[in-house]
């Protein structure tokens, strides 16, 4: 009996330091796999950044220059909003927003949304998804060259009714076979337009943006000097 107990307590300290060990092999391939992906994600991130605002267009670290922004809805961004500012000799000339389209075909779709200070858009990106193959994932730019339609486009053009996909009356193509995704990605890049359109005052503190001219508030000690200075040209 007594050999048959030391036996048992053999096997079981076995397969206990088995169990420990592979629990420890598990768990350590994991961590590793996640800071994996982490750096994958970041890498592709970075590379989209420079993709919607190419270094030969700014000359500050577009990389570490982040702003915080208010929170939103209707960006889908739980917090406040991280955003990545470009700038030409200290002057902010665009920023680059974290978007995400709540309602793909197959669940959230991650974007980066840039634009100018003005409003109108430099490019859009997908960071994310888990759209279907061969149809949803033509948002990416290595399936198609879609995403790059928004290049350009502001509120008002096309007019707010056309912000869709031509399915449902819109300005912008659908897929063949896959309408939900598009339509999900051009009303995020709307909403985030609406964001900048809403926020411009707060965006251009925080950016120190300085007001152009025509942004000025008049008084009327303003206004008599700009009387005066006429009537002196």
């Amino acid at each position: 009996m007594a050999a048959v107990a030391q036996s048992i307590r053999r096997s079981a300290i076995g397969l206990g330091l088995f169990a420990v060990i592979t629990g420890g092999t598990i768990a350590v391939t994991q961590v590793a796999t996640e800071e994996r992906i982490r750096e994958q994600a970041a890498r592709a991130e970075a590379q989209a950044l420079y993709e919607i605002i190419p270094e030969s267009r700014h000359n500050n670290d577009l990389l570490r220059d982040t702003v915080q922004l208010p929170a939103s809805e209707r960006l889908a961004q739980p917090g406040p909003l991280n955003v990545w500012v470009a700038r030409q000799n200290e002057q902010p000339i665009g920023m680059i927003m974290p978007v995400v389209a709540p309602d793909g075909y197959s669940g959230k779709i991650h974007l980066l949304v840039g634009v100018d200070m003005t409003g109108t858009i430099l490019g859009v990106r997908v960071t994310s998804h888990k759209e279907t193959p061969g149809l949803g994932d033509q948002i990416e730019t290595r399936k198609s060259d879609w995403i790059k339609s928004f290049d350009g486009r502001s509120l008002g053009k096309p007019p707010h009714r056309e912000w869709n996909v031509k399915k449902n009356g819109g300005e912008f193509d659908q897929f063949t076979g896959a309408t939900i995704t598009p339509r999900s990605v051009v009303k995020a890049v709307q909403k985030a337009l609406i964001y900048f359109r809403e926020n411009r005052q707060i965006i251009r503190e925080r950016l120190n943006e300085e007001p152009s001219p025509r942004d000025k508030i008049l008084n009327p000690e303003a206004i008599a000097g700009e009387s005066s200075n006429t009537e002196h040209s």
